[in-house]
């Protein structure tokens, strides 16, 4: 689920920006480019680790000035500055939180290589301490070592494998005609013969309802007018555990926790709430597994095929099914938000895009599986929209091994981030990278890890499949049936609150195709 804000890698802490300080925060250009300044060519002489350049001798100083800059809300654009600044490396420290940063699609495949057999990437202290203060397993997010190598061999091939894409298929693509069947409901009932809107909290809601679908065979009702209110409170919980995990990325959970905080508080609150939701789901699918007389063709989910798997504890299991559903939501429902208002911004593109998917349901006679295989620019417009408006603003890797990179030595144990956010916008690595572009991804010129919306290598987004499949029906449904129009030539900015938003409301106007023209 493109892009997660479990699913995909969460944080990266740059400071060197020194923007205009105003009076609600930091002021900056929507045109601020993200191109590198010169900087010294490399030379064959490998240079140690303490003259890589950056930030990186004060941690509290540099914290000081990440807060009062706001950089909470503009870390990526911070990040992109700094690449800016220092060139395609450079090296940060603030408070305890100390990595190196790269920009470089062929320095992250050296990256990559390092990575080990057990790839290590930064944890979520706000998750591994709910989960240490309940005594709760953790999930193969959170998981190291060969613990989480051994449960992530099995997870992939009940939710990751390729194999298992035609199980999803259907379930999701019922969601997505019930969300078409909701937009007509909202156009018919406005009078207008149009909905303009928000959609922000329609697409959390269709993304909830597939996720759930598919994990735990079930649908929670998201797409009726009356939500049940456990299903409410389970979507409450969801947004206020992303809300106050934000400021405990950079204060430590322990502290807030011995301090009695607010915000520790509501964050246990929510994860109550939420494997509170994977409790009752586990016993709805054994009281299912009770009553079943004869053998069920409908495919079960996933939560009850690794119960009936067997080989993984039912603790292990529900630790990572509910990291899966958790990141889930945000995650897909923010890119499909992003990918809306690029195809209404580009009316010719979004007419292309749909002479695509007619074509592919004529010559397939609409057999949505087939169908999934003859859309390559609908499968390109999701990864311009991860490359301009990427769900998380780094991918992190702990290097098992001493590696170079820029001619810089980096001992093995250092946290290296790839700066996704950065890269997308950088002119050395995507031509012309302001443009929206899908069919960028269809020239045969290489895409040598410069698609990684989803991660890479064995500690890649467990969900992708999942939300691969789950955009793609939805963009084929809403093609088909309706046009997406921007009212005003605003252009909206991302802000940062663990993962990459719409710093204001994305209102669209959705129209009937028969009478849209």
């Amino acid at each position: 689920m493109a892009r997660c804000r479990v699913w995909c890698s969460p944080v990266t802490l740059p400071l060197s920006w020194r923007g205009e300080l105003t009076t609600s925060g930091v002021r900056y250009s929507s045109s601020m480019p993200a191109v590198r300044q010169s900087y010294p060519e490399s030379t064959s002489v490998v240079r140690p680790f303490n003259e890589i350049p950056g930030l990186w001798k004060n941690g509290v100083a540099n914290l000081y000035n990440f807060w009062k800059l706001d950089g909470f809300r503009n870390l990526h654009r911070i990040m992109a500055n700094n690449f800016n600044t220092f060139g395609p490396i450079y090296r940060e420290k603030i408070g305890y939180y100390e990595s190196v940063n790269i920009i470089n699609p062929e320095d992250a495949a050296i990256l990559f290589k390092a990575e080990g057999y057990y790839p290590k990437r930064l944890k979520v202290e706000p998750w591994t301490s709910y989960r240490d203060y309940r005594n709760h397993k953790y999930g193969v997010l959170l998981k190291d070592g060969e613990d989480w190598r051994s449960n992530r061999v099995i997870l992939n091939k009940e939710v990751i494998s390729p194999k298992v894409l035609g199980n999803f298929v259907p379930l999701l693509d019922e969601v997505g005609q019930d969300f078409v069947a909701r937009v007509h409901k909202k156009i018919e009932r406005s009078g207008q013969n149009k909905w303009t809107t928000d959609l922000s909290h329609e697409l959390f809601k269709y993304a909830l309802e597939s996720v759930s679908s598919v994990l735990y065979g079930e649908r929670l009702g998201l797409m009726l007018d009356y939500i049940d209110p456990d299903a409410q409170h389970f979507i409450d919980c969801i947004t206020v555990m992303f809300k106050t995990t934000s400021p405990m990325l950079y204060i430590p959970p322990g502290l807030l926790r011995r301090v009695g905080a607010k915000v520790w508080r509501d964050h246990v609150e929510a994860w109550d709430g939420i494997f509170s939701q994977a409790d009752r789901c586990i016993q709805n699918i054994y009281r299912r597994l009770r009553q079943e007389t004869g053998t069920s063709n409908k495919y079960p989910g996933v939560l009850a095929s690794l119960l009936m798997l067997d080989k993984l504890s039912i603790e292990d299991i529900k630790a990572s099914v509910t990291e899966l559903m958790a990141g889930g939501v945000d995650t897909t429902s923010i890119t499909l938000l992003w990918t809306l208002y690029e195809l209404a911004r580009h009316p010719n593109l979004q007419e292309e895009l749909r002479a695509e998917v007619a074509a592919a349901r004529a010559e397939t006679q609409g057999d949505i599986q087939e169908m999934l295989r003859r859309v390559p620019l609908v499968k390109g417009a999701l990864k311009e929209t991860l490359r301009l408006h990427p769900v998380a603003v780094s991918l992190q890797r702990y290097i098992t091994e001493d590696i170079i990179i820029q001619n810089y030595h980096i001992p093995s144990g250092t946290l290296v981030q790839l700066g996704l956010y950065a890269m997308g916008r950088d002119p050395k690595v995507f031509l012309r990278p302001e443009q929206y572009q899908p069919s960028r991804w269809l020239r045969t010129e290489s895409h040598y890890f410069r698609s990684l919306g989803f991660g890479f290598g064995p500690r890649q987004c467990l969900g992708r499949r999942i939300a691969e499949t789950e955009m793609q029906l939805f963009l084929i449904h809403m093609l088909e049936n309706f046009r997406v129009e921007k009212q005003r030539q605003v252009e909206v900015q991302s802000t940062f609150e663990l993962i990459l938003l719409p710093e204001k409301p994305i209102v669209l106007t959705v129209k009937p195709l028969q009478s849209s023209r």
